[in-house]
């Protein structure tokens, strides 16, 4: 396991820029499946011939409505690679729904997921501010998080959900700071504190075993 520190993602699309160039080899001329593709950014760059995006806003080739299902519409074995990015946390059945990603993969699977716990610690130390995806809108959302952890929460979980048959390698990344500040962290905190508190994003990459 091994720390990126990559420059923070503003939009969607930027983070799928990093991701298309990060994890190309996922891509090239396979048949790919995008789990929670919202808009669809992913589509441009790889190509709308190798590309299927699920969801149920945005803009998917097929919309569907993840938490309605315990099964997604597809044949075993599918997809070269299926990935879901950040969606996981957004989901009740997320257990079934993680699971089934392998069933559909034929190689590769791709799940991202954030750290929830980073974005929210300084405003509950603080006492003040809100928690983007937890807080309490006064009009019911159409979307949120119903999962908040820490890194090493996802971690754990990353690793429960492989099949005996994948390889698992998993990179953490997080935003790029001051040099001297990441220095002074790291010889602050171990690793177990220093990746619950700093690190932001955990990209578990699954490949199979042939």
């Amino acid at each position: 396991m091994k720390i990126l520190t990559i420059e923070a993602f503003k939009t969607r699309k930027e983070r799928t820029v990093w991701l298309s160039k990060h994890f190309n080899h996922l891509f090239k001329k396979n048949k790919t499946l995008d789990v929670g593709c919202d808009d669809a950014p992913l589509r441009k760059l790889i190509g709308k011939q190798n590309y299927t995006g699920i969801d149920f806003i945005g803009k998917p080739d097929i919309k569907i409505n993840l938490e309605a299902v315990k099964k997604l519409p597809f044949e075993s074995e599918e997809f070269n690679t299926v990935i879901c990015i950040e969606v996981l946390e957004h989901l009740d059945n997320l257990h079934e729904i993680s699971k089934d990603l392998f069933r559909i993969s034929n190689n590769n699977v791709l799940i991202s997921l954030p750290n929830a716990w980073r974005d929210a610690r300084v405003k509950i130390q603080r006492g003040k501010g809100t928690i983007a995806h937890y807080g309490l809108p006064l009009k019911k959302p159409s979307d949120r998080h119903k999962w908040f952890f820490t890194t090493h929460e996802a971690i754990d979980f990353l690793k429960s959900i492989k099949p005996s048959n994948y390889e698992l390698k998993i990179t953490l990344t997080q935003p790029k700071r001051n040099f001297l500040i990441r220095f002074l962290r790291k010889l602050r905190y171990s690793s177990l504190p220093y990746e619950n508190k700093f690190c932001q994003t955990v990209w578990a990459e699954y490949k199979k075993v042939k």
